[in-house]
């Protein structure tokens, strides 16, 4: 197979940072990030044939999403957003958000260490039904374990859910490992999208060998389920070293452009690859 990028491809999962001058982040932040730019990230996607970007608002903000939104006008039309909100967004506030390029919500139960089935079900439901009128999504971060404790309550969320980073399946315990079976039945139905991203979450291995079982496994189950994403710049305990909110934790160090070319292999075929990099991004956040 020829690895080429198609035309329109999304990375469906970045971040963006500072200036702290500008944006301060929440004195509740579990880690202190270096800055990372919208124009350092433009030039990322430049250099490896990136065209559409969904940036994801990252946990040191908490609920300001000004950083956000600001980097939503000037991606204009090629850019979508993730927002993270809290009980007491306002409809006004929500409305704010879609006309800036929101399409998403997100929960993020493995950063808060919320594993809890009934406290995460109640996250994701009282989520989910704010921004249901609107045609959001909501994302979560979270674990195999927790997913397939709520698995069974899926089919009641009145949105889509999208599942960060494989699920956090673990990639040496390979296919048969607890929880995927749930994980790979809820994409099956259609009801879950996965986003194929950031396989150092779940992998050791040089260049993350043992995580092309499970993606493999994911696009079998739907390939119209999947997304694909870098986690640039790379950030929080993903670097290795011990978050700190005194210092700036630096990101981890990787090869995006390979992060890409993985992708195509995973896929296996110039449709599918096309799929995953184009037609479900656009799908689910209107491009």
């Amino acid at each position: 197979m020829t690895l080429t990028v198609p035309p329109g491809a999304c990375d469906c999962h970045v971040h963006v940072f500072g200036p702290v001058t500008r944006y301060p982040y929440d004195p509740a932040r579990t880690y202190t990030p270096p800055d990372a730019s919208l124009a350092e990230l433009q030039a990322l996607h430049g250099s490896i044939g990136v065209s559409r970007t969904v940036i994801v608002h990252p946990s040191p903000y908490g609920t300001d999403n000004r950083s956000l939104i600001d980097a939503l006008h000037a991606l204009g039309e090629n850019g979508r957003g993730v927002a993270v909100v809290d009980e007491a967004v306002t409809d006004e506030e929500l409305h704010q958000l879609h006309t800036a390029g929101v399409r998403g919500v997100r929960v993020n139960l493995e950063t808060a260490g919320e594993h809890d089935p009934e406290i995460a079900r109640g996250k994701l439901h009282r989520a989910a039904q704010r921004v249901a009128p609107l045609g959001w999504h909501v994302q979560t971060y979270t674990n195999l374990a927790t997913f397939s404790a709520l698995a069974d309550s899926l089919a009641d969320l009145p949105t889509m859910l999208v599942v960060d980073h494989f699920g956090r399946a673990r990639a040496s315990l390979g296919v048969e490992q607890p929880g995927l079976a749930d994980l790979l039945n809820a994409v099956a139905d259609g009801r879950v999208y996965v986003k194929l991203s950031a396989p150092y979450r779940i992998s050791q291995e040089p260049d993350y060998l043992d995580a092309a079982p499970i993606a493999r496994a994911l696009i079998a189950a739907n390939p119209e389920r999947m997304l694909w994403g870098t986690d640039w710049p790379h950030p929080g305990s993903a670097a290795g070293v011990a978050l700190s909110v005194d210092r700036p934790t630096p990101f981890r160090q990787e090869d995006d452009g390979r992060a890409l070319l993985r992708c195509l292999e995973w896929a296996g075929s110039p449709e599918i690859a096309r799929k995953i990099l184009v037609d479900n991004p656009a799908r689910l956040y209107g491009f």
